[in-house]
Parts: C-alpha cells; sequence; structure tokens
C-alpha cells in the first residue's frame, strides 16, 4: 500500500533553526582590567609628571660641618591616544532576509578584536602604534628580566627561585600583583609544589580568579593577543601600568559614502548605490609605564614585568649607541640616559650603551645633566645597528 513518506514529503519538511547562535562569549582586553585606569584624556596627548631623580641625606662631620645640598628632578612621560577602528559593510537585503540581528552579533565581536590588539600591542608589541612607547616585553628584556627556558625546564627554579620571573620583579622594587600566560602553560603547571609540599599554581573559588601562582591571581587570556612564541609566562606588578581613554567605544551607522581599500585606495563599495550600509567602531586610548625612580632604582632602567621565554627565544638586533661629548679630542660620557620609546639604559664608562630590539621604527632620547639632549629617530631592521651621538655642555 503506497503511503506519504519522508521521502515524498520532503518538500514541506522545515529544519528547525535555533534561536541563538553557537559561539564563545566575547573575550575582554586582560591589560585593561589589571592596570591602573586614569581619568579620561582631553586631548590627543596627556603628560604624566614622574620623579627622575630622588634627593639625598648626608652625615654631617662635627658640630660645625658643612651640611651638603641636593637635588630632586621630574621628568615628563606622556600617554599619546592612537585610535582602533573597523568597517563592517552589509547588503540591506542580507539584514533583511536574515533570521538574526546581523549588527548585533558582530558588534560584540568587535569589541572582543579591539581588546585583542590592545593586549597585542601594549603586551607584545604586535602592530604597535609608532607614537607608544616599546611594549611590557620589550621593556622587561631590556631591564634583563627575561629568563630562558632552556631545553629541559625546572620551572619550580624558573619561576620561584633566585633569579626566577618572580624574583626579577622583586629586584626591581616590586611586588608581583598579577601573572598571565598561555594556555599551553597550564599543562606545565599542574602539579606544580614548592619546597614543602604545597601546591604552587592553586585554584581557589574564593579568589578574584579561578587560578592563582604564589598568592598571585594568574589569568590565561583567550582573545587571541598571547604569544607563546615570544612568551610562556609573563609576571609584574601591573599598577605601575597606566592608561586612559580619550574615546570610548564609539558605533555608527553609515549608508551613504564609499569604502575604500585601506592600502591599495581603491573604492571597494558604494553603499547608497549598492543598497548597503556600514557599521564603523572607533576607539582611542593611550598607555604608559612610568617607572619613577625609587630607592632601589635611581636610574630609572629596571621594569616592573619579566617574563619566560620559549626554549627559543624571539629574534632581536643589537643597536649600539656610543656617547662622547664635543671636545677637540671627544672624551665618552658615562652616565647618560638612551631612551628609546621608553626602555632606558645608561651608558657604561666607555659611553657605550647597548639594547636588544626587534625590528621597528622607536624615537630615541639621549640625555644628561648638564648637556644639551639629543633626539632622533631610529629604525631597525634584520641587521645590529651601531649610532654615534655627541652630546654638548649646557652653556
Amino acid at each position: 500500500m503506497s503511503i506519504v513518506d519522508r521521502q515524498a514529503a520532503e518538500a514541506l519538511i522545515q529544519e528547525q533553526l535555533i534561536s541563538t547562535i553557537q559561539q564563545e562569549a566575547p573575550k575582554q582586553s586582560v591589560f585593561m582590567a589589571l592596570a591602573k585606569k586614569l581619568p579620561n584624556m582631553t586631548s590627543n596627548q596627556t603628560r604624566v609628571p614622574v620623579v627622575n631623580m630622588l634627593p639625598e641625606a648626608y652625615w654631617v662631620e662635627g658640630d660645625i660641618g658643612y651640611i651638603p645640598a641636593s637635588s630632586q628632578s621630574w621628568d615628563n612621560v606622556y600617554l599619546t591616544a592612537e585610535e582602533l577602528a573597523v568597517i563592517v559593510p552589509v547588503p540591506n537585503a542580507v539584514i533583511s532576509d536574515a533570521s538574526f540581528d546581523i549588527l548585533g552579533e558582530v558588534q560584540p565581536k568587535i569589541m572582543e578584536a579591539i581588546g585583542k590588539c590592545v593586549d597585542g600591542a601594549i603586551i607584545f608589541g604586535a602592530g604597535r602604534p609608532a607614537n607608544w612607547p616599546v611594549d611590557i616585553i620589550t621593556r622587561a628584556r631590556q631591564a634583563g628580566n627575561n629568563v630562558a627556558s632552556g631545553a629541559n625546564p625546572n620551572y619550580y627554579d624558573l619561576l620561584m627561585g633566585d633569579n626566577g620571573v618572580i624574583s626579577k620583579v622583586e629586584q626591581s622594587g616590586h611586588m608581583v600583583t598579577g601573572a598571565i600566560s598561555a594556555m599551553t602553560m597550564r599543562a606545565k603547571l599542574r602539579g606544580l609544589k614548592g619546597t614543602d609540599g604545597h601546591p604552587i599554581f592553586v585554584t581557589s573559588m574564593q579568589g578574584a580568579t579561578s587560578y592563582g601562582l604564589d598568592g598571585a591571581p594568574m589569568y590565561f587570556p583567550d582573545n587571541g593577543s598571547f604569544d607563546p612564541s615570544v612568551a610562556e609566562l609573563i609576571v609584574g606588578n601591573f599598577g605601575q601600568a597606566v592608561y586612559a581613554i580619550r574615546q570610548d567605544i564609539t558605533v555608527k551607522i553609515l549608508d551613504q559614502g564609499v569604502i575604500q581599500d585601506h592600502v591599495t585606495k581603491a573604492i571597494k563599495y558604494n553603499l547608497a548605490q549598492q543598497d548597503m550600509i556600514a557599521l564603523r567602531v572607533t576607539f582611542r586610548m593611550g598607555w604608559a609605564l612610568p617607572n619613577p625612580a625609587t630607592r632601589l632604582d635611581t636610574g630609572r632602567t629596571t621594569c616592573p614585568f619579566a617574563y619566560l621565554e620559549p626554549a627559543t627565544p624571539v629574534t632581536t638586533q643589537t643597536v649600539t649607541y656610543t656617547v662622547k661629548d664635543n671636545a677637540d679630542t671627544p672624551v665618552a660620557v658615562e652616565g647618560a640616559t638612551v631612551d628609546v620609546s621608553g626602555a632606558r639604559v645608561k651608558t657604561s664608562v666607555t659611553g657605550v650603551a647597548t639594547l636588544a630590539l626587534r625590528p621597528g621604527s622607536y624615537a630615541v632620547k639621549i640625555s644628561k645633566r648638564g648637556y644639551h639632549p639629543v633626539t632622533e629617530s631610529l629604525t631597525v631592521t634584520d641587521a645590529a645597528v651601531s649610532k654615534e651621538i655627541t652630546l654638548v655642555p649646557n652653556g
């Protein structure tokens, strides 16, 4: 007997459409969650006064001995606002026919992308705007706060021991307030115990986060910003890093104008003529790592962050500055500060300062009290760079 089976009625049977899209919740910026937020910027640049030199006190010999003089000085650290933005064009016909709010689905993922860019630029230097200071990894490396993991790593010593990553931060006069790491590091940390047998990588239902490392909250960024080829784990005093927002995330719907390719400048879409709209999202912020002078770091050359390098460290180029005065027979200037976009190093008795930098563009200032400062730009490609600088005394 013939029946109306599934095959005969297939054209009348509709698939069920679930009213939610299967996806992860949008991830946020880890740096902005941990760093210190300053008041919103009122212009494209904010100046933060920073203690550059501390006064000293001296014992006085005898009842009528002379009291030595001392001084204190300040420096300026600048937060420069840079813009993150994106445009997402969508045909109106697609919006009308879709069963979901397309723009409502896209917007949270753009916020997630902004968080990824912020973390990548500030922590690793990925896509760093030229006017921003160098990233946290570069600052830590220049201060000698990079710890090599090697071929057969002992993670307890690398993290907790003398000259381990936590010790590196403490040597600069700071306490570790947080740690961030690649997801792949979790397996290496499980079961890691202190000398008394207690686990140093623990979970806690009462803490600020689900995990802690030696008492400091630990985070595993999952917004795609953490680069395990550069660092396996980063620890530091995140309260020493500051940021400020110039323009909070702004969303605008465009229905007029053209969309050009950002590289070739060729017109890709004409919104009015092609009956399209575009979602434009913009965000502006600046950040800095002021690193004021302390009794443990009067020269401001340390860094409140340290990191664990992978077995194969990222390639850097050696940049050498040789600083002399303008005498007829030039003399090396010892103790001059070479500031490369925030990474500071002092010249030796021979007037030489050496840095390890990745390819990129940097703003450099060479200065010493009693001399006119020298500013210049530096470009690092795939080879070592040597520079000779002449400082002219004041007056």
